[in-house]
Protein backbone atom coordinates (compact mmCIF):
# COMPACT_ATOMS: atom_id res chain seq x y z
CA UNK A 1 0.00 0.00 0.00
CA UNK A 2 1.43 3.76 -0.75
CA UNK A 3 1.88 5.74 1.64
CA UNK A 4 -0.98 8.65 2.36
CA UNK A 5 0.08 12.15 1.40
CA UNK A 6 -1.34 14.12 4.28
CA UNK A 7 -0.04 14.80 7.50
CA UNK A 8 1.53 11.68 9.79
CA UNK A 9 -0.98 9.64 12.08
CA UNK A 10 0.56 10.15 15.74
CA UNK A 11 0.01 7.67 17.81
CA UNK A 12 1.17 7.60 21.43
CA UNK A 13 1.27 3.82 22.98
CA UNK A 14 0.99 3.69 26.99
CA UNK A 15 3.17 1.16 27.88
CA UNK A 16 6.44 -1.18 26.45
CA UNK A 17 5.55 -4.35 27.12
CA UNK A 18 4.89 -6.88 24.27
CA UNK A 19 1.23 -5.47 23.54
CA UNK A 20 2.51 -2.05 22.75
CA UNK A 21 5.29 -3.51 20.81
CA UNK A 22 3.07 -5.40 18.96
CA UNK A 23 0.45 -2.78 18.39
CA UNK A 24 3.81 -0.39 17.24
CA UNK A 25 4.56 -2.54 14.80
CA UNK A 26 1.16 -3.17 13.58
CA UNK A 27 1.14 -0.01 13.17
CA UNK A 28 4.22 0.57 11.82
CA UNK A 29 3.08 -2.21 8.60
CA UNK A 30 -0.22 -0.79 8.22
CA UNK A 31 0.89 1.47 4.83
CA UNK A 32 0.21 4.53 6.67
CA UNK A 33 2.33 7.55 7.31
CA UNK A 34 2.35 7.24 10.76
CA UNK A 35 4.65 8.60 14.34
CA UNK A 36 4.76 6.18 16.77
CA UNK A 37 6.01 7.13 20.73
CA UNK A 38 6.04 5.02 23.05
CA UNK A 39 6.07 6.05 26.75
CA UNK A 40 7.09 3.79 29.79
CA UNK A 41 7.54 4.65 33.57
CA UNK A 42 10.51 3.23 33.79
CA UNK A 43 14.39 4.11 31.78
CA UNK A 44 14.00 -0.23 30.81
CA UNK A 45 11.41 -1.04 28.17
CA UNK A 46 10.22 -5.10 27.55
CA UNK A 47 7.85 -5.10 30.42
CA UNK A 48 7.06 -8.41 31.40
CA UNK A 49 9.62 -10.03 28.91
CA UNK A 50 12.48 -8.39 31.00
CA UNK A 51 10.73 -7.92 34.72
CA UNK A 52 8.10 -10.96 34.89
CA UNK A 53 9.53 -13.95 32.48
CA UNK A 54 11.61 -16.11 34.79
CA UNK A 55 15.45 -15.95 34.72
CA UNK A 56 15.45 -19.44 33.96
CA UNK A 57 13.61 -18.98 31.09
CA UNK A 58 15.77 -17.47 28.81
CA UNK A 59 13.97 -18.80 25.37
CA UNK A 60 10.98 -17.04 26.62
CA UNK A 61 12.87 -13.94 26.50
CA UNK A 62 14.45 -13.92 22.78
CA UNK A 63 10.92 -11.98 21.75
CA UNK A 64 13.21 -8.99 23.26
CA UNK A 65 15.13 -9.58 19.67
CA UNK A 66 11.74 -8.58 17.76
CA UNK A 67 11.19 -5.53 20.15
CA UNK A 68 14.45 -4.36 19.54
CA UNK A 69 14.16 -4.49 15.84
CA UNK A 70 10.86 -2.84 15.99
CA UNK A 71 12.24 0.27 18.29
CA UNK A 72 14.98 0.88 16.03
CA UNK A 73 12.63 1.61 12.70
CA UNK A 74 11.85 4.77 11.63
CA UNK A 75 8.94 6.77 12.76
CA UNK A 76 9.81 5.08 15.92
CA UNK A 77 10.22 6.96 18.98
CA UNK A 78 10.50 5.51 23.14
CA UNK A 79 10.04 7.69 25.88
CA UNK A 80 11.25 6.64 28.75
CA UNK A 81 11.58 7.96 32.91
CA UNK A 82 7.97 9.31 32.26
CA UNK A 83 4.82 8.26 34.11
CA UNK A 84 1.67 9.11 32.24
CA UNK A 85 -0.96 10.31 34.57
CA UNK A 86 1.86 12.18 36.48
CA UNK A 87 4.23 13.70 34.22
CA UNK A 88 1.81 13.21 31.49
CA UNK A 89 -1.82 14.16 31.79
CA UNK A 90 -3.98 12.18 29.60
CA UNK A 91 -6.05 15.51 28.33
CA UNK A 92 -2.55 16.60 27.40
CA UNK A 93 -2.22 12.73 25.00
CA UNK A 94 -5.01 13.05 23.78
CA UNK A 95 -4.21 17.04 22.55
CA UNK A 96 -1.59 16.46 20.79
CA UNK A 97 -1.82 12.54 18.74
CA UNK A 98 -4.86 11.30 16.98
CA UNK A 99 -4.73 8.25 19.49
CA UNK A 100 -3.27 7.24 22.52
CA UNK A 101 -3.42 2.95 22.62
CA UNK A 102 -3.02 1.84 26.11
CA UNK A 103 -0.98 -1.30 26.87
CA UNK A 104 -0.19 -0.68 30.35
CA UNK A 105 -0.16 -4.35 31.27
CA UNK A 106 -1.78 -5.84 34.65
CA UNK A 107 0.71 -4.54 37.49
CA UNK A 108 -1.35 -5.87 40.58
CA UNK A 109 -2.36 -8.93 42.39
CA UNK A 110 -5.54 -10.17 43.08
CA UNK A 111 -6.14 -10.44 46.80
CA UNK A 112 -7.61 -14.08 48.67
CA UNK A 113 -9.66 -11.54 50.39
CA UNK A 114 -8.89 -14.03 53.57
CA UNK A 115 -8.35 -13.00 57.46
CA UNK A 116 -4.98 -12.90 57.76
CA UNK A 117 -3.53 -12.36 54.36
CA UNK A 118 -1.39 -9.04 55.16
CA UNK A 119 0.43 -11.03 57.99
CA UNK A 120 4.40 -10.62 57.81
CA UNK A 121 5.50 -13.81 56.12
CA UNK A 122 2.85 -13.56 53.49
CA UNK A 123 3.70 -12.36 49.57
CA UNK A 124 2.13 -11.38 46.21
CA UNK A 125 3.46 -13.55 43.60
CA UNK A 126 4.17 -10.26 41.75
CA UNK A 127 6.79 -8.90 44.51
CA UNK A 128 8.69 -11.85 44.34
CA UNK A 129 8.82 -12.27 41.15
CA UNK A 130 9.63 -8.49 40.73
CA UNK A 131 12.56 -8.99 43.47
CA UNK A 132 14.39 -11.80 41.72
CA UNK A 133 14.14 -10.39 38.52
CA UNK A 134 15.34 -6.81 39.44
CA UNK A 135 12.24 -4.75 38.81
CA UNK A 136 13.22 -1.39 40.31
CA UNK A 137 9.46 -1.57 42.71
CA UNK A 138 10.46 -4.38 44.50
CA UNK A 139 14.21 -4.55 44.63
CA UNK A 140 14.10 -3.10 48.18
CA UNK A 141 11.44 -5.98 49.01
CA UNK A 142 12.02 -8.80 51.22
CA UNK A 143 11.50 -12.27 52.37
CA UNK A 144 11.97 -14.55 55.43
CA UNK A 145 13.57 -17.61 53.81
CA UNK A 146 14.47 -18.67 57.26
CA UNK A 147 11.17 -20.54 57.19
CA UNK A 148 11.29 -24.19 56.06
CA UNK A 149 7.47 -24.35 55.07
CA UNK A 150 6.25 -22.75 52.20
CA UNK A 151 2.58 -22.23 50.74
CA UNK A 152 1.61 -21.18 46.84
CA UNK A 153 -1.71 -20.49 46.40
CA UNK A 154 -2.36 -20.76 42.91
CA UNK A 155 -1.89 -23.38 39.81
CA UNK A 156 -0.85 -21.32 37.19
CA UNK A 157 2.34 -20.94 35.50
CA UNK A 158 3.46 -17.97 37.93
CA UNK A 159 3.41 -20.31 40.45
CA UNK A 160 5.00 -22.47 38.74
CA UNK A 161 7.88 -20.24 38.54
CA UNK A 162 7.66 -19.08 42.17
CA UNK A 163 7.42 -22.71 43.41
CA UNK A 164 11.13 -23.50 41.35
CA UNK A 165 13.01 -20.54 42.17
CA UNK A 166 12.25 -21.55 45.62
CA UNK A 167 13.08 -25.28 45.05
CA UNK A 168 16.61 -24.55 42.81
CA UNK A 169 19.77 -24.74 44.14
CA UNK A 170 21.99 -21.68 44.04
CA UNK A 171 24.05 -22.84 40.91
CA UNK A 172 20.94 -23.89 38.88
CA UNK A 173 20.55 -20.11 39.09
CA UNK A 174 24.04 -18.90 39.07
CA UNK A 175 24.60 -18.34 35.28
CA UNK A 176 20.91 -17.02 34.81
CA UNK A 177 20.41 -13.01 34.82
CA UNK A 178 18.68 -13.70 38.11
CA UNK A 179 19.66 -10.43 40.57
CA UNK A 180 22.58 -10.86 42.91
CA UNK A 181 20.45 -9.98 45.97
CA UNK A 182 17.88 -12.20 45.01
CA UNK A 183 20.88 -15.21 44.41
CA UNK A 184 22.70 -14.54 47.97
CA UNK A 185 19.31 -14.72 49.66
CA UNK A 186 17.88 -17.84 47.94
CA UNK A 187 21.66 -19.58 48.91
CA UNK A 188 20.93 -18.92 52.40
CA UNK A 189 17.31 -20.28 52.35
CA UNK A 190 16.07 -22.83 54.95
CA UNK A 191 12.95 -23.56 52.46
CA UNK A 192 12.48 -27.19 52.47
CA UNK A 193 8.85 -27.89 51.41
CA UNK A 194 6.82 -26.01 49.32
CA UNK A 195 2.90 -26.60 48.63
CA UNK A 196 1.73 -25.92 45.73
CA UNK A 197 -2.43 -25.60 46.95
CA UNK A 198 -5.09 -25.28 44.14
CA UNK A 199 -9.01 -24.43 44.48
CA UNK A 200 -10.11 -27.30 41.67
CA UNK A 201 -8.85 -30.54 41.00
CA UNK A 202 -6.25 -31.76 39.28
CA UNK A 203 -7.87 -31.35 35.80
CA UNK A 204 -8.22 -27.87 36.34
CA UNK A 205 -4.75 -26.90 37.22
CA UNK A 206 -3.54 -24.34 34.75
CA UNK A 207 0.15 -24.74 34.07
CA UNK A 208 1.63 -25.62 30.86
CA UNK A 209 2.87 -29.16 30.51
CA UNK A 210 6.37 -27.44 29.58
CA UNK A 211 6.13 -25.66 33.18
CA UNK A 212 4.74 -28.46 35.33
CA UNK A 213 7.01 -31.29 33.72
CA UNK A 214 10.30 -29.06 34.28
CA UNK A 215 9.34 -29.23 38.29
CA UNK A 216 10.15 -33.07 38.05
CA UNK A 217 13.33 -32.27 36.48
CA UNK A 218 15.39 -30.25 39.14
CA UNK A 219 18.68 -30.81 40.76
CA UNK A 220 17.77 -31.27 44.33
CA UNK A 221 13.96 -31.17 44.75
CA UNK A 222 11.29 -34.35 44.93
CA UNK A 223 7.76 -33.91 43.97
CA UNK A 224 5.03 -35.61 45.93
CA UNK A 225 1.41 -36.03 45.12
CA UNK A 226 -0.76 -38.66 46.97
CA UNK A 227 -2.80 -40.97 43.89
CA UNK A 228 -5.91 -40.33 45.99
CA UNK A 229 -5.42 -36.49 45.04
CA UNK A 230 -5.40 -37.39 41.84
CA UNK A 231 -9.36 -39.16 41.47
CA UNK A 232 -11.47 -37.87 38.96
CA UNK A 233 -14.92 -36.90 39.23
CA UNK A 234 -16.85 -37.92 35.85
CA UNK A 235 -16.96 -33.86 34.36
CA UNK A 236 -13.31 -33.88 34.18
CA UNK A 237 -13.05 -37.05 32.65
CA UNK A 238 -15.54 -36.25 30.15
CA UNK A 239 -13.32 -32.89 29.64
CA UNK A 240 -10.34 -35.42 28.20
CA UNK A 241 -12.38 -36.68 25.57
CA UNK A 242 -12.34 -33.14 23.80
CA UNK A 243 -9.55 -31.23 22.00
CA UNK A 244 -9.50 -28.20 24.22
CA UNK A 245 -9.43 -30.90 27.45
CA UNK A 246 -6.15 -31.97 26.17
CA UNK A 247 -3.34 -29.98 27.86
CA UNK A 248 -5.18 -30.50 31.03
CA UNK A 249 -5.07 -34.45 30.42
CA UNK A 250 -1.74 -34.32 29.89
CA UNK A 251 -1.16 -32.01 32.60
CA UNK A 252 -2.37 -35.19 34.42
CA UNK A 253 -0.47 -37.97 32.89
CA UNK A 254 2.59 -35.78 34.55
CA UNK A 255 1.13 -35.44 38.08
CA UNK A 256 0.71 -39.23 37.91
CA UNK A 257 3.89 -39.84 36.92
CA UNK A 258 5.55 -37.76 39.48
CA UNK A 259 3.09 -39.63 42.06
CA UNK A 260 4.60 -42.88 41.12
CA UNK A 261 8.40 -41.94 41.88
CA UNK A 262 9.67 -42.99 45.07
CA UNK A 263 10.77 -40.05 47.52
CA UNK A 264 14.94 -39.61 46.31
CA UNK A 265 15.54 -38.05 49.58
CA UNK A 266 15.98 -35.08 48.15
CA UNK A 267 16.93 -31.64 49.94
CA UNK A 268 13.39 -29.79 48.86
CA UNK A 269 10.10 -31.46 48.40
CA UNK A 270 7.14 -29.69 46.23
CA UNK A 271 3.75 -31.13 47.41
CA UNK A 272 0.60 -30.60 45.01
CA UNK A 273 -2.48 -30.09 46.54
CA UNK A 274 -5.84 -29.66 44.84
CA UNK A 275 -9.54 -28.99 46.11
CA UNK A 276 -8.51 -26.19 48.75
CA UNK A 277 -9.82 -23.18 49.33
CA UNK A 278 -7.59 -20.79 52.00
CA UNK A 279 -10.38 -19.38 54.44
CA UNK A 280 -7.30 -18.06 57.01
CA UNK A 281 -3.90 -17.45 57.49
CA UNK A 282 -3.01 -18.03 61.13
CA UNK A 283 -0.75 -16.73 63.00
CA UNK A 284 0.45 -14.13 65.86
CA UNK A 285 2.85 -11.89 64.64
CA UNK A 286 3.54 -13.95 61.38
CA UNK A 287 2.35 -16.41 59.38
CA UNK A 288 1.91 -19.49 60.87
CA UNK A 289 -0.30 -21.89 58.73
CA UNK A 290 -3.44 -21.62 56.32
CA UNK A 291 -6.62 -23.31 57.16
CA UNK A 292 -8.18 -24.59 53.80
CA UNK A 293 -11.54 -25.44 53.33
CA UNK A 294 -12.30 -28.76 51.79
CA UNK A 295 -13.88 -28.77 48.16
CA UNK A 296 -16.08 -30.27 45.77
CA UNK A 297 -16.33 -29.69 42.26
CA UNK A 298 -19.95 -28.94 40.69
CA UNK A 299 -21.17 -28.36 37.25
CA UNK A 300 -21.00 -29.66 33.77
CA UNK A 301 -17.93 -29.96 32.36
CA UNK A 302 -15.63 -27.13 31.26
CA UNK A 303 -17.73 -24.99 33.57
CA UNK A 304 -16.80 -26.55 37.04
CA UNK A 305 -16.50 -24.58 40.20
CA UNK A 306 -15.07 -25.60 43.31
CA UNK A 307 -17.83 -25.53 46.09
CA UNK A 308 -16.73 -25.77 50.02
CA UNK A 309 -18.25 -28.94 51.69
CA UNK A 310 -17.38 -27.00 55.67
CA UNK A 311 -14.75 -29.13 56.32
CA UNK A 312 -11.58 -27.25 57.00
CA UNK A 313 -7.65 -28.16 57.14
CA UNK A 314 -4.67 -26.41 58.75
CA UNK A 315 -1.63 -26.93 56.77
CA UNK A 316 1.09 -25.40 59.28
CA UNK A 317 3.66 -22.70 57.01
CA UNK A 318 6.09 -19.64 57.56
CA UNK A 319 5.33 -18.55 54.02
CA UNK A 320 2.38 -17.38 51.96
CA UNK A 321 2.99 -16.41 48.18
CA UNK A 322 -0.30 -15.97 46.47
CA UNK A 323 -0.89 -16.54 43.15
CA UNK A 324 -4.57 -15.94 42.11
CA UNK A 325 -4.54 -13.59 38.75
CA UNK A 326 -2.98 -9.90 37.84
CA UNK A 327 -5.12 -6.94 37.53
CA UNK A 328 -4.52 -3.70 35.78
CA UNK A 329 -4.66 -0.97 37.79
CA UNK A 330 -6.44 2.79 37.26
CA UNK A 331 -4.91 5.66 35.59
CA UNK A 332 -5.79 8.92 36.51
CA UNK A 333 -8.26 10.60 33.35
CA UNK A 334 -9.01 6.98 32.16
CA UNK A 335 -12.14 4.72 32.75
CA UNK A 336 -11.83 1.96 34.63
CA UNK A 337 -13.51 -1.04 35.54
CA UNK A 338 -12.55 -2.27 39.31
CA UNK A 339 -14.02 -5.63 39.09
CA UNK A 340 -11.96 -6.62 36.28
CA UNK A 341 -8.73 -4.92 36.52
CA UNK A 342 -9.19 -3.73 32.68
CA UNK A 343 -9.90 -0.49 30.67
CA UNK A 344 -13.24 -1.40 29.88
CA UNK A 345 -13.35 -1.37 26.40
CA UNK A 346 -15.60 -2.23 23.08
CA UNK A 347 -13.69 -3.45 19.66
CA UNK A 348 -10.96 -1.99 22.16
CA UNK A 349 -12.00 1.29 21.73
CA UNK A 350 -12.44 2.49 25.38
CA UNK A 351 -15.41 3.15 26.69
CA UNK A 352 -16.86 5.48 29.73
CA UNK A 353 -19.32 4.47 32.77
CA UNK A 354 -22.26 4.54 30.48
CA UNK A 355 -20.71 2.72 27.93
CA UNK A 356 -20.67 5.36 25.27
CA UNK A 357 -17.16 5.44 23.48
CA UNK A 358 -14.21 7.85 24.32
CA UNK A 359 -12.61 9.34 21.06
CA UNK A 360 -9.17 8.48 20.34
CA UNK A 361 -7.98 6.35 23.53
CA UNK A 362 -7.69 2.39 23.10
CA UNK A 363 -6.39 -0.51 24.73
CA UNK A 364 -4.34 -3.97 24.19
CA UNK A 365 -2.70 -6.91 26.03
CA UNK A 366 -4.02 -7.39 29.44
CA UNK A 367 -5.28 -3.88 30.39
CA UNK A 368 -8.01 -4.91 27.58
CA UNK A 369 -8.34 -8.44 27.76
CA UNK A 370 -7.27 -9.39 31.30
CA UNK A 371 -4.41 -11.32 32.15
CA UNK A 372 -4.63 -14.34 29.49
CA UNK A 373 -2.64 -16.34 27.25
CA UNK A 374 1.09 -16.17 26.72
CA UNK A 375 3.47 -13.41 25.17
CA UNK A 376 2.48 -14.27 21.63
CA UNK A 377 -1.00 -14.12 22.36
CA UNK A 378 -0.72 -10.08 22.88
CA UNK A 379 -0.15 -9.81 18.85
CA UNK A 380 -3.25 -10.57 17.35
CA UNK A 381 -4.58 -8.62 20.47
CA UNK A 382 -2.72 -5.82 19.33
CA UNK A 383 -3.41 -6.14 15.66
CA UNK A 384 -7.30 -5.79 16.27
CA UNK A 385 -6.51 -2.40 18.61
CA UNK A 386 -4.45 -1.35 15.63
CA UNK A 387 -7.44 -2.13 13.18
CA UNK A 388 -9.95 -0.42 14.93
CA UNK A 389 -8.16 2.59 15.37
CA UNK A 390 -6.85 2.99 11.65
CA UNK A 391 -10.72 2.31 10.85
CA UNK A 392 -11.19 5.73 12.90
CA UNK A 393 -8.79 7.93 12.28
CA UNK A 394 -9.20 8.98 8.60
CA UNK A 395 -6.09 9.60 5.99
CA UNK A 396 -7.32 13.52 5.67
CA UNK A 397 -7.32 14.03 9.85
CA UNK A 398 -5.79 17.37 10.95
CA UNK A 399 -1.97 17.16 11.56
CA UNK A 400 -1.49 16.89 15.64
CA UNK A 401 1.95 17.97 17.12
CA UNK A 402 2.88 15.02 19.21
CA UNK A 403 5.68 14.80 21.74
CA UNK A 404 7.11 18.28 20.76
CA UNK A 405 3.99 19.74 22.43
CA UNK A 406 4.27 17.99 25.76
CA UNK A 407 6.58 19.24 28.14
CA UNK A 408 7.90 15.95 29.69
CA UNK A 409 8.19 14.95 26.27
CA UNK A 410 10.00 17.76 24.88
CA UNK A 411 12.71 18.39 28.16
CA UNK A 412 11.32 21.79 27.93
CA UNK A 413 10.49 20.80 32.00
CA UNK A 414 13.43 19.73 32.77
CA UNK A 415 12.47 15.37 32.89
CA UNK A 416 15.24 13.56 31.88
CA UNK A 417 13.69 11.40 29.55
CA UNK A 418 15.75 8.10 28.53
CA UNK A 419 15.64 7.18 24.46
CA UNK A 420 15.73 3.94 23.01
CA UNK A 421 20.09 5.10 22.40
CA UNK A 422 20.17 5.93 26.05
CA UNK A 423 18.63 2.18 26.80
CA UNK A 424 21.05 0.60 24.44
CA UNK A 425 24.16 2.29 26.78
CA UNK A 426 22.30 0.27 29.81
CA UNK A 427 21.62 -2.75 28.16
CA UNK A 428 25.46 -2.96 27.17
CA UNK A 429 26.07 -1.70 30.59
CA UNK A 430 24.11 -4.76 31.95
CA UNK A 431 25.86 -7.21 29.52
CA UNK A 432 29.39 -5.99 30.81
CA UNK A 433 28.30 -6.42 34.26
CA UNK A 434 27.37 -9.94 33.96
CA UNK A 435 30.40 -11.24 31.88
CA UNK A 436 32.69 -11.60 34.51
CA UNK A 437 29.95 -13.55 36.25
CA UNK A 438 29.22 -15.79 33.77
CA UNK A 439 25.84 -14.76 33.52
CA UNK A 440 23.95 -12.76 30.24
CA UNK A 441 23.52 -9.39 31.93
CA UNK A 442 23.60 -8.36 36.03
CA UNK A 443 20.14 -6.05 35.23
CA UNK A 444 20.35 -2.24 37.17
CA UNK A 445 17.78 -2.52 40.00
CA UNK A 446 16.59 0.77 40.59
CA UNK A 447 15.84 3.84 38.11
CA UNK A 448 18.77 5.92 39.53
CA UNK A 449 21.42 3.53 39.05
CA UNK A 450 20.37 3.87 35.18
CA UNK A 451 20.12 7.38 35.22
CA UNK A 452 23.66 7.45 37.01
CA UNK A 453 25.28 5.66 33.67
CA UNK A 454 23.76 8.13 31.47
CA UNK A 455 25.38 10.88 33.46
CA UNK A 456 21.87 12.52 33.72
CA UNK A 457 19.70 14.32 36.15
CA UNK A 458 17.92 12.08 38.17
CA UNK A 459 14.82 14.06 37.89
Amino acid sequence: MPESQGAPLRVAIVGAGPSGFYAAEALLKSGRDVRVDMLERLPAPFGLVRFGVAPDHPKLKEAIAVYDRIARSPGFRFYGNVTVGRDVPIEALAQAYHAVIFASGAESDRRLGVPGEDLPGSYTATEFVGWYNGHPDYRDRTFDLSQEVAVIVGQGNVAADVCRILAKTVDELRHTDITEHALEALAASRVREIHVVGRRGPAQAKFTAKELRELGDLEDADVIVDPAELALNPESLAEFEERRGAAAKKNVEILRDFAARPDRGRRRHIVFRFLLSPVEVVGQDRVEGVVFERNRLSGPPFEQSARGTGDRVELPAGLVFRSIGYKGTAMAGVPFDARQGVFPTRDARIIDAAGAIVPGLYACGWIKRGPTGIIGTNKPCSVATVASLLADVPADAPPKPGAEAIPALAGSDGRRVVSYDDWIAIDQAEIGRGAPKGKPREKFTSVDEMLDLLGVSRR
